[in-house]
């Protein structure tokens, strides 16, 4: 069997566009006729250099390949141009072109991949989404407790046990930063009609994007930590887990990170410092399928758990289904909301959702497949990027 084909695909995703601008998808296909898909998580380029980079790196490294060879075929596009510490924009490509490999195998061993990776554990996967907003809305969910909490009580009875939330505010490249008073007092109003809303009926998760210093975020876990957060998620920037392992050390809430990380390499120094106590890795940047299943037995080790992260398309959903499906320390997987809407249209079959739970698939492969001409209909004509950041200092 002999990698032959590649096709790429970008879906531009249609107001309200939750789950990002636009998901770039992939497509292999063998000497065999056998195709497999993959997805490419928030590279900072727009989508169509994306899909260039995408067929430039198969045509280098995969093209004429066994992909089962994974191990291999991995390795040379991580040292590709003499670098072997390469950035997340060629990480994500790698995860989407290794996804597509996983799928060609499961379907030629006509089992899903988490049957080829040890195995089923979980029979049903709890799920959590962000409260979102809605067309109508009376105000801005994301800075209204009093509609947030109204949405909470929506969320629970669909059967969501788990609702996540980010009052925190605008992200920028400029932080960390010490959030203000009034920052941390709607933060602190948030967790408290949340709780109030939900009692002990559903996980409440504190989601904020890298904005604060260690210090700030100290300050402000001391005020959430009398309503038991599941999590802290992200509290600063990625690029130093030693500063995170500062706030980790300091609150009762557990810390979770991972979704702007790649490799095992990067996780095992936020293990090794202490930093988290859950793992947000996404599957469309991480390194794919197999590199997260590593990063997973690392985290087994440590005792940490595994919480898949997901602001993009199906695909990658697809793929953290499998590896949550077959990881003994898998806590909680992140949906958006039901996994209705556009990401169930771009699929032949929508991913199953009951009662606050995912169901993994039992199909060959990782039980997805694009719809094609649905995607053809729904072209990206922008120039934004998947997902932005404030490009000022915020107060």
């Amino acid at each position: 069997m002999r990698l032959t084909d590649i096709r790429t695909f970008i879906a531009g995703n249609p107001a309200p566009g939750v789950g990002g601008r636009y998901f770039v998808f992939v497509k292999l296909t063998t000497d065999g006729n056998v195709h497999g898909v993959g997805e490419a998580y928030c590279v900072p380029f727009h989508p169509e250099v994306v899909t260039r980079m995408l067929t430039d790196v198969f045509e280098r490294y995969l093209a004429g390949e066994d992909p089962h060879h994974i191990e291999r075929m991995w390795r040379r596009v991580y040292s590709a141009g003499y670098t072997q510490h390469p950035d997340l924009s060629l990480m994500a490509v790698l995860s989407a072109l290794e996804m597509a490999c996983w799928d060609i195998i499961g379907k030629e061993a006509n089992q899903p991949v988490y049957n080829l990776l040890g195995g089923r554990v979980h029979e049903r996967l709890r799920s959590y989404t962000y409260i979102y907003a809605r067309p109508g809305d009376r105000s801005d969910v994301y800075q209204d407790p009093d509609l947030a909490a109204e949405r909470a009580a929506e969320y629970l009875a669909q059967g969501f046990t788990a609702l996540k939330f980010d009052p925190a505010g605008p992200y920028s490249a400029f932080d960390g930063r010490q959030l203000s008073l009034a920052a941390l007092d709607l933060c602190e109003r948030f967790m408290r009609q949340l709780r109030a809303a939900v009692g002990s009926d559903a996980d409440l998760l504190f989601g904020t994007h890298g904005q604060m210093t260690a210090a700030g975020a100290i300050r402000l876990a001391r005020r959430l930590e009398p309503y038991d957060p599941l999590w802290f998620e992200e509290p600063v920037p990625p690029d130093a887990p030693e500063e995170m392992a500062r706030v980790a050390r300091a609150t009762s809430i557990p810390i979770a990170t991972g979704e702007r990380l790649a490799t095992k390499y990067d996780f095992a120094r936020v293990l090794d410092a202490g930093a988290a106590a859950i793992l947000q890795m996404n599957l469309g940047r991480v390194g794919g399928i197999l590199e997260a299943k590593k990063i997973a037995a690392l985290a087994e080790v440590h005792h940490v758990q595994l919480a898949p992260h997901l602001y993009c398309g199906p695909v990658v959903g697809a793929a953290n289904i499998q590896l949550a499906t077959c990881s003994p320390n898998f806590l909680i997987l992140e949906g958006i909301e039901r996994w209705q809407g556009f990401h169930a249209e771009v699929l032949v079959k929508p991913i199953r959702w009951e009662a606050g739970y995912v169901i993994p698939p039992t199909e060959p492969g990782l039980g997805v497949e694009l719809n094609e001409e649905l995607i053809a209909r729904h072209p990206y004509r922008g120039k934004e990027l998947h997902l932005d950041m404030a490009g000022k200092p915020l107060a």
